[in-house]
C-alpha cells in the first residue's frame, strides 16, 4: 500500500521504537502534524525549539535511546541550532526533523526558508535534505543508525513540504550499511596487551574518564577494571557517575574547577589511562605542561579525537565497553595483581591537604543546598545543571554514584539547557526525582518552558541558586577585573521566581536562609507538581578550586568565599 511521505515519517519513528517526541508545529509541517494527530507515537508541544531540542537531549542522555525532535522550517529550524551543537560537542544520539518549503522553491527566499543543511552542517554528525519521496523511508533509517553507533550525536533531515504529500510504498530497511561509515568497536588485542604492559610497569597510574563510558554503558567495566588494578581514577564533568563517588579510589572532578587531588594526581603520575575522554582545555590547562611525566594510553571510539590535543604513546581505537571487557578478560587469564600502596597513601595526602569545601556558617551558600539536596533525594535524582557557577557546584557537592544520573551541557556550555533537559528527563524515567541545579540568569534563558511541564504534569523541581547576576563571568571580573562589574549584574530585573512560577501554574518556594533549606526540600519533593526553589545565596560566593585561564592545572587556586 503506498503512504505519503507524512505517513512515513511517522511510520518510520514506529519502526524506531520511538515513544516520545518534542517540538512546535508549523506551516510545513502541517502534512506531517495531521498524521501524528492519530499517531500512538506521543507528541510533546514545547514552547520553543531550542527547549525542543533540550528535550530531546535530556532524554537521550537519561535512557541512552536516541532522542527525537521536529520543527518547522526558517526560524523554526534555525531555533534548533543551539540544542543541536549542544548535543554535537557532546556526543548525544539525537534525530532532528525540520520542515522545509517545497522543492522548486529551495533557493528563492521563500517565506520561511533557511539553508537548513547548511547553517546545520558543521553541528551535526550528518545531515539529509530528502528531494524524492522514495527514498524518505531510507534516509530516516540512515539517520537513526548514524545517530547512536560510533561517536554518538545528533543527525538532521530536512523534508520540504510536497515531499510529505507525495506518495509511495513503504519499505523501510531492516539493516543499514554505508560504505564510507564503519566505527571500529573492538580494540585491537595486540594494543590492549600493550596497555596492560604499560600498566604493569607503572608505578603512579591514574584512569582518566570521561562521557564515552556512560555513552557505551560500560560503567560496570570501568569498575571492575579500577578495583581490579586499585587504579584511582577522577573523571570529567561529562564522566560523572560513571565511577561511584564514594568509592576510596575516586578522585574527583578534573581540570579547571576540578579537586587539588586529582589535578596533582594527574601532574604526578607516569601512566594516564584515558578512556572515552578528549584532552579538551577545561581539563589539560596549560597543555604543555600536562601531565610532563606520563605516558598516555588512549582509547577511543573517535580515532580522530586519539592524539589531537594530546600525543598518545598507545592509541587504542574501539568502544569504551568492548576494550574494558577485553582488558578486563586479560587481567583476569594473566592473573595481573598489583600494589600502588606507596601511590594511594600520596594521593591520601593531598586528599586531606585539599578537600572540596566552604564556610560552614550561617549564611545560605549553594554548597550547602547541593549538599541537603543529594541528602534528602537519597543520592538517587537525576540531576540536570544549567552552566556556570550553578553547574560547578552540582558536579562538586552531590555525588554521582551512578551512570547517566548528571545531565549537563559540557562541550559547548549552554545556558538554558537544563531545566528542558530536566523535562526530557522526567518524562523518560517518571518514577525518578530529578532536579534542575540553575542559576537566575541560565533559568531565564528556557523558563517559558514551565508552561510544557505544568501542561504534561511533569513534576520536575528547579533549584535556582538566586544570587542577582551571571555568576561565574562576575566570579572573574572580581578575580581579574578588579570587581568591574560590567553586564554581570541581574537584581534589578530579576523576576519574583515564586510568583512567576504561580503565574504558569507551578509551585514557587522561596528560602532565604540555612535553616529552611531541608523543610522546603522536603516539602518539594512531596508535591507532585513543577516546584520552584528560590534559593537567596549570597552574591559573591565563588567556585573553588580553580586554574586560571592559560596556567597548568597543578597551579590550583584554593579559597573560602
Amino acid at each position: 500500500m503506498k503512504k505519503t511521505g507524512a505517513q512515513i515519517i511517522v511510520e518510520c519513528l514506529k519502526k524506531e521504537k520511538v515513544e516520545i517526541f518534542f517540538g512546535i508545529p508549523g506551516g510545513v509541517l502541517l502534512p506531517t502534524f495531521d498524521v501524528i494527530y492519530d499517531s500512538p507515537v506521543k507528541f510533546v508541544l514545547c514552547r520553543h525549539e531550542q527547549g525542543a531540542a533540550h528535550m530531546a537531549d535530556g532524554y537521550a542522555r537519561a535512557t541512552g535511546k536516541v532522542g527525537v525532535c521536529i520543527a518547522t522550517s526558517g526560524p523554526g529550524a534555525t531555533n534548533l541550532a543551539t540544542g543541536l551543537a549542544t548535543a554535537h560537542m557532546d556526543s548525544i544520539p539525537m534525530v532532528a526533523f525540520t520542515g522545509q518549503v517545497a522543492t522548486h522553491l529551495v533557493g528563492n527566499d521563500a517565506f520561511q526558508e533557511a539553508d537548513t543543511t547548511g547553517v546545520t552542517r558543521s553541528i551535526t554528525k550528518h545531515n539529509f535534505m530528502v528531494r524524492d519521496v522514495k527514498d524518505l523511508a531510507t534516509t530516516i533509517a540512515k539517520a537513526f543508525y548514524l545517530a547512536r553507533t560510533g561517536r554518538k550525536g545528533p543527525v538532521l533531515v530536512d523534508i520540504p513540504m510536497d515531499i510529505t504529500r507525495q506518495t509511495c510504498e513503504f519499505r523501510y530497511p531492516e539493516n543499514i550499511k554505508m560504505r564510507s561509515y564503519n566505527p571500529v568497536y573492538k580494540g585491537y588485542q595486540q594494543q590492549m596487551k600493550k596497555a596492560l604492559d604499560y600498566i604493569t610497569k607503572s608505578k603512579k597510574p591514574v584512569i582518566y574518564a570521561g562521557g564515552g563510558v556512560i555513552s557505551s554503558n560500560s560503567s560496570k567495566e570501568l569498575r571492575a577494571f579500577a578495583d581490579k588494578l586499585g587504579i584511582p581514577v577522577t573523571l570529567t564533568l561529562m564522566g560523572m557517575g560513571a565511577y561511584p563517588a564514594d568509592s576510596d579510589l575516586f578522585l574527583g572532578m578534573l581540570g579547571m574547577h576540578g579537586t587539588y587531588y586529582a589535578n596533582h594526581a594527574i601532574q604526578n603520575s607516569d601512566l594516564i589511562i584515558a578512556i572515552g575522554a578528549r584532552f579538551d582545555d577545561r581539563i589539560t590547562g596549560k597543555i604543555d605542561e600536562f601531565a610532563p611525566k606520563a605516558k598516555i594510553v588512549h582509547i577511543d571510539i573517535d580515532p580522530t579525537s586519539i592524539g589531537k590535543n594530546v600525543i598518545a604513546d598507545l592509541p587504542v581505537v574501539g568502544d569504551a565497553g568492548e576494550v574494558l571487557k577485553e582488558l578486563n578478560k586479560l587481567i583476569a587469564k594473566e592473573k595481573i595483581k598489583l600494589n600502588f600502596k606507596k601511590w594511594h597513601e600520596k594521593i591520601r595526602k593531598w586528599k586531606e591537604e585539599g578537600p572540596l569545601t566552604y564556610k560552614n556558617d550561617n549564611k545560605l551558600r549553594p554548597q550547602y543546598v547541593i549538599e541537603k539536596i543529594h541528602e534528602v533525594t537519597g543520592g538517587k535524582a537525576i540531576i540536570s545543571t544549567e552552566v556556570g557557577q550553578n553547574q560547578m557546584w552540582a558536579a562538586q557537592f552531590y555525588r554521582y554514584n551512578y551512570p547517566r544520573q548528571l545531565l549537563t551541557s559540557g562541550g559547548l556550555g549552554t545556558m538554558g539547557y537544563g531545566f528542558p533537559a530536566a523535562i526530557g528527563a522526567q518524562f523518560a524515567m517518571p518514577d525518578k526525582v530529578v532536579f534542575d541545579i540553575a542559576g537566575d540568569g541560565s533559568i531565564q534563558m528556557n523558563i517559558q518552558e514551565l508552561s510544557t511541564a505544568v501542561q504534561n504534569k511533569i513534576p520536575v523541581k528547579i533549584a535556582i541558586m538566586n544570587n542577582g547576576c551571571l555568576g561565574m563571568v562576575r566570579q572573574w571580573q572580581q578575580m581579574f577585573f578588579k570587581k568591574r562589574y560590567s553586564g554581570t549584574c541581574l537584581k534589578e530585573g530579576n523576576p519574583d521566581f515564586v510568583k512567576l512560577a504561580e503565574a504558569y501554574g507551578a509551585v514557587g518556594i522561596r528560602v532565604n536562609t540555612k535553616k529552611e533549606v531541608v523543610p522546603a526540600l522536603k516539602k518539594a519533593l512531596k508535591i507532585n507538581n513543577v516546584v520552584v526553589l528560590d534559593f537567596r545565596i549570597e552574591e559573591e560566593e565563588n567556585v573553588w578550586p580553580m586554574v586560571p585561564s592559560g596556567k597548568p592545572i597543578h597551579e590550583i587556586m584554593r579559597g573560602l568565599a
